[in-house]
């Protein structure tokens, strides 16, 4: 999609957010738009606050049903696009109190687990919408610009992204602190990469998967990064403390500072296909606090990364509609969600908005009912519900990738459990994406 495509879609989509009095049509239009975002919203609260439950499963099923949907294709993409953006502020929520991470918030989890079990549980999640509010304003403000130097040099950045990607993956294996242990993340990134060639493109047939979910992803993230923190889990029998109402332990410098590292890793993962938003993350990291007390750093880690997974969410949209390349499972639903209804489903301005829109209530939703879902998770029987929560995921495996995906599944929890016993972190598993990008 050429910038001038781009642009005048952006600009047919205005009037829709203009002062809407001149014409009732408009005021029905941004009405039914508006009523959709907060339906969008109300499905990413759910499914960010359920373990395990991806909200691109949730944004499929949205585009599967749209023929039948009494709205336009904009206001149904307002849906999917708004689950999408408030997923990111509430999937944080279970990787505090649980410490069950999804790709995307992996590195911060056990920092932010860590605050949890200190007492801080309220303040992790403070950090967090500081966080993701101030890569929000960051990335909206430079994500056209910078989509314009993207696409001014796209076949270029096609060419060299193999040694991209393999950058970042050496990169990764860097911020380790020993020679042994870097090694080992990069054993852990080839064994993924062999993994990931071998099972990505598996037919997923599950019961449950919505029309064009099906995907051997959800098994296999669920395997790298979920059930090995259950099962480590299920053999401790420590319980989360009471949670202290203190203020935010972070000065105002270094809460800005871990925020933008942490959107310009957004950045990289909105344009670089095959990197995450918690290799974003942890690649921010060294712009984001550089202490080596764990107590001071455990909370830049939280701001980063829920920075850099906000961010990447406003860069993908950015992306699909400047770049025509979808580089997150929302933007993919919304390439497809246009090719269902035969038109755009909207503009980059009007995707910006609602972008905004939901972010706003993303920050209110977290800091609201992220808090009530740690009073009342952390007063549950910890193995029991940790046990219930391992079913659940395999369930969900099982149903959206069928006996091959509950295989598939199985089999990447075995290797998601070799890491932290080698002493690595997690994130080198991602190039369970990153090795087949920079292969293909």
């Amino acid at each position: 999609m050429s910038i001038s495509a781009s642009t005048s879609a952006s600009t047919a989509t205005l009037p829709i957010f203009l002062p809407l009095a001149i014409e009732g049509s408009h005021i029905t239009a941004a009405a039914a738009i508006l009523g959709y975002a907060c339906l969008g919203a109300t499905l990413g609260t759910c499914t960010g606050l359920v373990p395990g439950f991806h909200v691109n499963s949730v944004a499929f099923l949205l585009v599967g049903i749209a023929p039948t949907l009494p709205g336009s294709p904009v206001a149904v993409g307002a849906a999917v696009l708004a689950g999408g953006i408030v997923h990111t502020f509430l999937s944080v929520v279970p990787g505090l109190v649980l410490g069950v991470p999804e790709a995307a918030t992996a590195p911060g989890v056990l920092p932010g687990h860590r605050l949890v079990l200190n007492g801080c549980g309220h303040e992790a999640i403070r950090l967090s919408a500081l966080g993701s509010a101030i890569a929000l304003v960051v990335a909206v403000t430079l994500a056209l610009p910078l989509s314009w130097i993207i696409s001014a040099g796209e076949q270029h950045l096609r060419s060299v992204l193999p040694v991209l990607l393999i950058g970042v993956a050496l990169a990764l294996a860097g911020t380790e602190s020993t020679w042994k242990a870097r090694i080992g993340g990069l054993c852990c990134a080839v064994l993924a990469t062999g993994f990931g060639i071998l099972t990505l493109d598996l037919p997923a047939a599950g019961p449950i998967a919505p029309p064009g979910a099906e995907s051997m992803l959800g098994p296999i993230f669920a395997g790298l990064f979920g059930t090995p923190v259950l099962l480590d889990a299920l053999g401790s029998d420590g319980e989360i403390p009471p949670q202290q109402r203190s203020a935010v332990g972070l000065s105002g410098k270094k809460t800005v500072r871990a925020a933008l590292a942490g959107a310009g890793g957004g950045a990289l993962v909105g344009y670089l296909p095959g990197v995450s938003a918690g290799v974003a993350a942890t690649l921010a990291l060294g712009g984001a606090g550089g202490e080596t007390d764990a107590d001071e750093t455990d909370r830049p880690y939280v701001v980063a990364t829920s920075g850099a997974d906000t961010a990447t969410a406003v860069f993908a949209v950015a992306s699909l509609v400047v770049l025509g390349s979808p580089r997150s499972g929302v933007t993919v639903a919304l390439s497809t969600l246009g090719e269902v209804s035969g038109e755009a489903p909207a503009g980059l301005l009007t995707l910006l908005l609602i972008v905004i829109f939901a972010a706003s209530l993303g920050i209110v939703l977290l800091v609201t009912v992220g808090e009530w879902y740690l009073t009342v998770v952390r007063r549950l029987p910890r193995q029991p519900l940790v046990g219930c929560v391992l079913i659940f995921i395999t369930g969900l495996a099982v149903g959206f990738g069928g006996l091959l995906g509950g295989a598939v599944f199985s089999l990447s929890t075995l290797i998601g459990l070799i890491p932290p016993r080698i002493g690595v972190r997690r994130v080198h598993l991602m190039g369970v994406l990153l090795g087949p990008v920079a292969l293909m």
